[in-house]
């Protein structure tokens, strides 16, 4: 990558894709083509102030590749329907594998390096542990339509001979920071503790229902969005081994963890309650994750990432006290 390079980057209205259109202007790239469905205007604020060349339609990208051959450089492939609590699979497999491999296909035949949005929630309860391992990916059992369809496109990338001249899937895992503020109930926890706090004084977390954790001792690998921009353009610079990476920070931390950072950062005691978890969810919720990062470091990466509590001070103070973009 050079900052002349044009650069494709699908899902470039949402939370991460926005973030990551953002760093890409803050280390000097402004070619950019920014495709995603640009009719939900909740997502619009996310690229005010970034630099672009042209915004594409996602139903019309495929077509324009074909119709400019050769412009692109390379492809972020971070658009995809991410509500884990839509059941049917006929919408992820559209737009999480179909779309996926169309995007690969146009990847291949172009010579277009790419890497393409995962996600942690492809290793289900973690029987397989959660290593970005190719050999356990057939194995993995999801809980979810969303986690089946990330997992359907890992294993038809890895079974592929054909492949673009370097692509990376990455595994995120739990995500937070600025630009998220249009997910509604698919936003972090931190965002929905945020403005619980500033509106009751008091933190609801859900209750656990498996008795070997403890309420607020479920736990996640929280990554923070400037990680993840951090790390997926490091992937794209360097290409080490074409293959699976997790993104995260390799150190799970409880809810209760993050509810209390947030409270500290406020300079407030902490208030928490308990409610159960929504029975909709109650059977597909993960009570463990946590990032084994062993491959991306020995790829080279060596940026430390933010501690929760560095993450959650910056990610309150800076954006969500007066609702800041990035």
């Amino acid at each position: 990558m050079n900052t002349n390079d044009t650069i494709a980057i699908t899902g470039a209205a949402g939370f991460i894709g926005s973030y990551l259109t953002g760093y890409l202007n803050h280390l000097g790239f402004y070619n950019l083509i920014l495709v995603d469905d640009f009719s939900v205007e909740q997502k619009l604020p996310n690229l005010a102030g970034k630099q672009y060349l042209q915004q594409i339609h996602r139903d019309d990208f495929i077509h324009w590749c074909n119709d400019n051959k050769g412009t692109l450089q390379c492809i972020f492939h971070l658009g995809a329907r991410t509500d884990t609590t839509e059941m049917d699979y006929s919408i992820h497999k559209k737009l999480n594998l179909d779309y996926s491999i169309a995007i690969w296909n146009v990847c291949t035949a172009q010579h277009i390096p790419l890497l393409y949005a995962s996600s942690a929630a492809t290793y289900g309860n973690g029987e397989w542990g959660y290593k970005d391992s190719h050999d356990i990916v057939g194995q993995l059992q999801p809980l979810n339509p969303y986690g089946v369809s990330k997992n359907e496109f890992d294993i038809w990338a890895l079974q592929q001979s054909t492949t673009p001249p370097f692509w990376a899937g990455v595994k995120f895992f739990n995500v937070y920071g600025p630009n998220e503020y249009h997910k509604a109930r698919m936003a972090s926890v931190i965002m929905h503790a945020y403005r619980q706090i500033q509106t009751t004084g008091k933190v609801k977390l859900f209750r656990s229902h498996n008795p070997a954790y403890k309420d607020g001792e479920q736990i996640r690998d929280f990554v923070y969005v400037k990680d993840v921009a951090t790390m997926c353009t490091w992937l794209m610079q360097h290409k080490p081994a074409n293959g699976l990476y997790n993104i995260g920070t390799g150190k799970a931390r409880t809810f209760k963890d993050l509810v209390t950072a947030i409270f500290n950062t406020l300079h407030l005691t902490a208030d928490i309650a308990y409610i159960d978890t929504p029975a909709d969810i109650r059977d597909k919720y993960q009570y463990y994750t946590e990032a084994d990062m062993e491959k991306l470091l020995k790829a080279g990466y060596n940026t430390p990432t933010y501690s929760l509590e560095e993450g959650i001070a910056d990610y309150v103070t800076n954006y969500l006290v007066n609702t800041s973009y990035f």
